[in-house]
């Protein structure tokens, strides 16, 4: 039968799936640390605005987070200790470049985040789009990166000094994803689009109609990252919080993430290191098996 077809079909692709990645079960974080919470930021201003051919005032919103909304999020990291991740576009160097530096100069990792919000399909042209942002970044913040928050592809990735990923969200822990033919693995640090600001505070997402819109209350959005926060603190582990200049620069967003922080602060073993951090630490300490 087609419908018994279907499934044995689906169950092979789920065994295969599940073959190639390689969870980290127990890795141990530095100091005793309970937790290890990556706060990160994708700088994306209007570049994904404009590649989806929306209007201008959409493109004006994306454009708070490079004149605005980064700066905000800088200021708020410093005053919490904290160094966090900012995946970002070639592109953005060309538009923002003083934020870049700044970004850099305050100890925070810059990552890949694609040339323009997008992977070319043509190998050529992606390969070329990854080494062009790689030294956009490099010519501002003084060191190439090592991660990225994209669907480059893993061998490529690898072959440019890559260590890790930050995209895939199959399991809540760091872990391995091996190639189907065996030949390498990429470290991915996930995380899931319930800790992503722009599921919440995005108006007009994606073209959609009113009755669609993602406005929620921050209160609602503090208490919901709390708890997600909690959970995986109680079993001892990771979270991954991404955020948008534009999106999360808005100031009663600022102040939300303000008490947030604060709140997780109270609690012993809280890390907040850069995704760079975790990555090497993991490869160190529990690295893929052949």
């Amino acid at each position: 039968m087609a419908f018994d077809s279907d499934l044995e079909e689906l169950r092979a692709a789920a065994t295969g799936y599940a073959a190639r990645h390689q969870v980290i079960e127990d890795c141990a974080w530095p100091e005793g640390a309970r937790i290890a919470v990556n706060v990160t930021a994708d700088f994306d201003a209007m570049l994904l605005r404009r590649l989806l051919g929306e209007p201008p005032m959409q493109l004006a919103k994306g454009e708070f987070g490079g004149r605005v909304g980064i700066w905000r999020l800088l200021e708020l990291f410093g005053s919490h200790g904290i160094t966090a991740t900012i995946f970002t576009p070639g592109r953005i160097c060309e538009l923002y470049p003083e934020a870049v530096r700044a970004a850099a100069r305050a100890g925070h990792e810059v990552a890949d985040h694609m040339w323009e919000h997008r992977v070319p399909k043509e190998p050529a042209v992606e390969a070329a789009h990854l080494r062009r942002t790689a030294a956009a970044l490099e010519r501002l913040t003084g060191r190439r990166p090592i991660g990225t928050r994209s669907r480059h592809s893993h061998a490529l990735l690898r072959a440019e000094g890559f260590l890790y990923a930050s995209e895939d969200v199959p399991d809540h822990r760091p872990h391995y994803i091996h190639d189907a033919d065996g030949g390498g693995a990429m470290l991915n640090l996930p995380f899931h689009y319930a800790i992503d600001d722009a599921m919440f505070f995005s108006f007009a997402w994606l073209n959609s109609e009113n009755a669609a819109q993602r406005i929620t209350d921050p209160d609602r959005v503090f208490e919901l990252w709390w708890e997600a926060f909690r959970q995986q603190y109680e079993v001892g582990g990771y979270l991954n919080i991404c955020l948008h200049p534009f999106v999360s620069g808005r100031a009663l967003r600022i102040a939300m993430l303000d008490r947030l922080f604060s709140r997780m602060k109270t609690l012993p073993g809280v890390w907040f290191p850069s995704c760079e951090a975790v990555a090497r630490h993991c490869l160190a300490t529990c690295p893929p098996t052949a």
